[in-house]
């Protein structure tokens, strides 16, 4: 966002401030703390606010700093004081890249100064005491010791300085990852991270560094942002195995991960109704007041842009999705990918969502005509679902078999076994690489009639428009005549077509041309959706 602060300034004065800011810095650039000579640099310089407008920054030289141009526009954060930790972290790959290694925790810790000591403790079954006279801190601690009812193993909490941790490359050799910005960004902007280091002690001879194991990464990102103690949850004599194999599980056989995407959108359609009530009460507007846009809300939480859109986009979907009249649903797996259920969630996500969810920010009243059902939003989520609800009657419904599921069915066709039309049909249409195709397809046929009547081109508003009986008449005949080619219910194609995934690409080919991109005919000719919607 443009400074209306500096572009009301003269020449001379924005020198007089660039050579103020020059001289709080020490002569140093913001970001990379290299020299700055005003001579030598003069042509190549930037001033910039240290925390930007869109995050509330200030424009007023109290939030201004004096930057190398280049550092400023290939800075990896657009606040700098974010992106001087990350350009810090930078430095020290670059340093390591000459070990042909990559930093981890030790490495932020030594550049910290931290991981030098190992602590004094006195141990009894219920307390651990401790002093830190490393630091100049004599006083004794004392602090509850537990034991984990499932492992066995024995523990407590405390907040560590940093000259008393190590990291065990041995249970975690991980390195630091790029994804440790996001991790930053977040601490940065005080919003605290629920997951605490996990760490172990020996206390054979009442001295032991505290080594962490698990949770690096956000200890990193804390470190890196120049906290000098760590919250650590610390288990005393564990058995190492155990936690070797609890590390090598959780990234392969348990897979960790976030949240499925489907709880993602139901949270943010969650958080969407808070930013509405917020912004009723910030704007003084009574609570039944949805007379504002969703460009309203966007405007009113500014530096919160993208949040509000990705919000307002999550009540869309989750409004479909956990619709109780919605038939598809029993036909998707919400925890992501379809290992029982045809469908998976992500491929509702990119193909339903992606292709008939508006994806910009409305300008209409959130209320606009809401009673009388012509709402864009609510139009739009309508004809979603009612999409839904027809391609369930048409291709899942009395014709998938959640007993027989979609567990290796090209492979076991391949070994002889049989399956009935209507759900080998069923599962091989919903492959999302088929379905990405086959629902564009859908779209075109519902874009087409409007074209052929002389209107606009809907483009990404198609289902904001309330569809005619014709078009959804159209789109019933598409459907029954692409569930009615061979290629579905083909054995022949087990170990070609359908033997393994294809792309998006590969798809498109064979609609457009009836050949593989290799050249093996599947169809007898190309889709023609005129003759499709007869």
């Amino acid at each position: 966002m443009t400074s209306l602060y500096l572009s009301r300034l003269k020449p001379d004065e924005r020198q007089v401030l660039i050579a103020k800011l020059h001289s709080l810095q020490h002569g140093n650039c913001f970001i990379c703390e290299q020299a700055i000579d005003l001579e030598i640099h003069k042509d190549f310089l930037d001033v910039d606010h240290v925390v930007p407008l869109n995050d509330r920054g200030k424009d007023d030289p109290v939030n201004f700093a004096l930057t190398h141009a280049s550092c400023n526009r290939s800075k990896q954060a657009s606040n700098l004081e974010v992106a001087r930790v990350l350009h810090r972290f930078k430095q020290l790959k670059e340093k390591l890249a000459n070990e042909n290694r990559s930093p981890n925790l030790g490495d932020l810790l030594q550049n910290a100064s931290g991981g030098n000591y190992k602590l004094d403790f006195k141990l009894s079954e219920n307390i651990i005491t401790y002093s830190m006279g490393e630091l100049g801190d004599n006083s004794l601690h004392s602090l509850p010791v537990y034991q984990d009812e499932l492992s066995g193993f024995r523990f407590f909490f405390a907040n560590i300085p940093i000259q008393y941790l190590a990291h065990d490359d041995h249970i975690n050799p991980r390195t630091i990852g790029p994804n440790i910005s996001k991790l930053v960004e977040e601490f940065y902007k005080k919003r605290p991270q629920l997951h605490v280091p996990l760490a172990w002690m020996n206390s054979e001879s009442g001295k032991s560094a505290i080594h962490v194991f698990d949770g690096q990464h956000k200890a990193a990102a804390q470190i890196m942002l120049g906290a000098r103690a760590l919250p650590v949850r610390v288990f005393i004599d564990p058995d190492h195995d155990t936690l070797i194999t609890t590390n090598t599980n959780a990234g392969t056989t348990l897979k960790q991960v976030a949240f499925d995407k489907s709880v993602q959108r139901h949270l943010g359609s969650s958080l969407y109704q808070d930013r509405i009530q917020r912004f009723l009460k910030e704007t003084g507007r009574p609570e039944d007041d949805l007379s504002f846009s969703e460009r309203d809300l966007v405007n009113h939480f500014k530096g919160q842009s993208k949040e509000i859109k990705r919000y307002i986009l999550d009540a869309v979907r989750n409004g479909v999705t956990s619709d109780s009249g919605n038939r598809l649903r029993d036909y998707i797996d919400l925890g992501g990918r379809g290992k029982e259920s045809p469908l998976s969630y992500s491929t509702i996500e990119k193909t339903f969502y992606s292709f008939f969810i508006y994806q910009e920010v409305l300008d209409t009243p959130i209320n606009f005509r809401a009673e009388e059902g012509e709402n864009p939003r609510i139009v739009e989520c309508k004809q979603i679902l009612h999409l839904m609800n027809l391609i369930a009657e048409l291709i899942y419904i009395d014709k998938f078999d959640p007993e027989v599921g979609t567990d290796k069915i090209e492979s076991k066709l391949q070994k002889g076994e049989t399956f009935a039309h209507d759900h080998l049909r069923a599962y091989r249409m919903s492959k999302e690489e088929i379905v990405y195709n086959w629902l564009q397809l859908v779209g075109q046929v519902a874009r087409t009639y409007f074209i052929t009547l002389g209107r606009p081109d809907p483009m990404g508003r198609l289902f904001q428009i309330p569809f005619p009986d014709q078009v959804w008449e159209n789109i019933r005949k598409f459907l029954e005549n692409l569930m009615a080619m061979p290629l579905w219910v083909n054995t022949d194609l087990s170990d070609t077509v359908f033997g393994g995934k294809q792309n998006n690409g590969f798809w498109k080919t064979v609609f457009e041309t009836g050949r593989t991109p290799q050249g093996m005919t599947v169809l007898a000719q190309p889709l023609n959706l005129i003759e499709m919607i007869r």
